[in-house]
């Protein structure tokens, strides 16, 4: 048994990690920003402890960390948000023995370069939409509308202590105004072509410079609709071709640790286009163990210096759908126009939205965060969401 400390404790992904960790018998502490989070509240979690915030603070947050790891005699650390990440892959060494099984900060950051990813992607065969970096200094030589439909997408996801998400541009919108109004840490920014097709997500774990574990999903639905987290996905058979150029692509960046490689595939021509790298657990990892591939686990094993063979085999066909985030979605499709909300061509209309939320409820659809075995998260989470909509009708 290991003692685990697993960080972003209020993320999907911790509570699926807590309930793998936890049934594999180990012992994990939960850290979150309060100490109330949602995987804390799993019966798999033996304690939630209060870290502060990593993004607005994280020497605070890196000091909290290391007293916990001193408290429990942590034997392996698992950050699970970005800006966890950034503040404690800087101190791997400093918290040894306890193991911090993703790559080195230089690794890390190349990998959530956007604009790197994309010259690398383009050197093992991937597609990579048009696209233009544009600095801070280029924003007064844009076209003053968009050409085509296009998307801006920050350099990297966080930045200068924010979070940075990405936005639309509709052909024939105000491009410049947009681009401008855009904050200093977005820049450089991907000013990129917009790719309308079903999102693809490859799930791998690479340890000692070989891969362990590979899968696929497919998003079916999203929050926000024009794009983003998954809400509803399937397990679906991984392209060989997509497979090797995902393979090269973490071998290129010497990757270490679990990652998720995002694509889309052009609804025109079927080739894949890389939108980027997410080098942590992704928020869709629940329906990567429901398919029999539990990444948490045999990312500790592998931590441990526990012989890890390679595992190829999953279940085809699996659903997982994130039930609050699906009604987030189809509140937002009844509530809003399509072009409020930047839908591609071809997005269902509001009455199949509507029913395809209902068909969700029936088997053999998963529920990602309830579980008749461990309901507390979720009652959590129903109560968070309750909590948010009385605070939205103050505001």
């Amino acid at each position: 048994m290991a003692k685990v400390l697993v960080t972003g404790g209020d993320e999907r992904a911790a509570l699926a990690i807590v309930r793998s960790l936890g049934r594999a018998g180990h012992r994990v502490v939960v850290g979150s920003r309060d100490g109330r989070s949602l995987a804390g509240a799993s019966k798999h979690a033996a304690r939630d402890v209060a870290l502060g915030d990593s993004l607005g603070f994280p020497k605070a947050f890196s000091s909290r960390v290391r007293e916990e790891v001193a408290r429990e005699a942590v034997d392996v650390i698992l950050p699970v948000t970005e800006p966890d990440l950034l503040a404690i892959l800087p101190m791997k060494e400093e918290l040894s023995p306890a193991v911090v099984p993703f790559p080195d900060l230089p690794v890390f950051l190349a990998a959530s370069d956007k604009a790197r990813v994309a010259d690398l992607a383009k050197g093992v065969g991937l597609s990579v939409p048009r696209q233009m970096v544009v600095t801070r200094d280029d924003v007064s030589s844009l076209p003053n509308r968009a050409e085509e439909a296009v998307v801006l997408k920050p350099g990297r996801s966080v930045q200068s202590g924010a979070k940075l998400s990405v936005s639309y541009v509709a052909k024939g919108e105000a491009l410049r105004d947009r681009v401008a109004r855009m904050p200093d840490a977005a820049f450089p920014l991907l000013v990129q072509h917009r790719i309308v097709g079903p999102g693809v997500g490859v799930f791998m774990l690479r340890w000692d410079g070989r891969i362990l574990a590979a899968m696929a999903h497919r998003r079916l639905r999203e929050k926000p609709p024009s794009g983003g987290v998954s809400v509803l996905r399937e397990s679906v058979v991984l392209d060989p071709g997509i497979h090797r150029m995902a393979e090269e692509l973490l071998e290129a960046l010497e990757w270490s640790g679990v990652a998720m490689i995002e694509l889309k595939l052009d609804e025109a021509s079927g080739a894949p286009y890389i939108m980027e790298i997410n080098g942590r657990f992704w928020g869709s990892l629940q329906l990567a163990i429901d398919a029999g591939l539990d990444f948490p686990a045999l990312l500790v094993d592998a931590a441990l210096g526990h012989g890890v063979r390679r595992i190829d085999a999953y279940r085809v066909g699996v659903r997982s759908r994130w039930i609050m985030g699906d009604l987030d979605h189809v509140l937002m499709r009844l509530r809003r126009s399509r072009g409020e909300l930047n839908l591609p061509p071809g997005a269902p209309g509001r009455a199949r939205t509507l029913a395809g939320f209902v068909r969700a409820f029936a088997p053999p659809v998963r529920s990602e965060v309830f579980r008749w075995s461990d309901p507390a998260p979720f009652l959590a989470e129903v109560r968070r969401w309750v909590g948010s909509l009385a605070v939205g009708r103050t505001r």
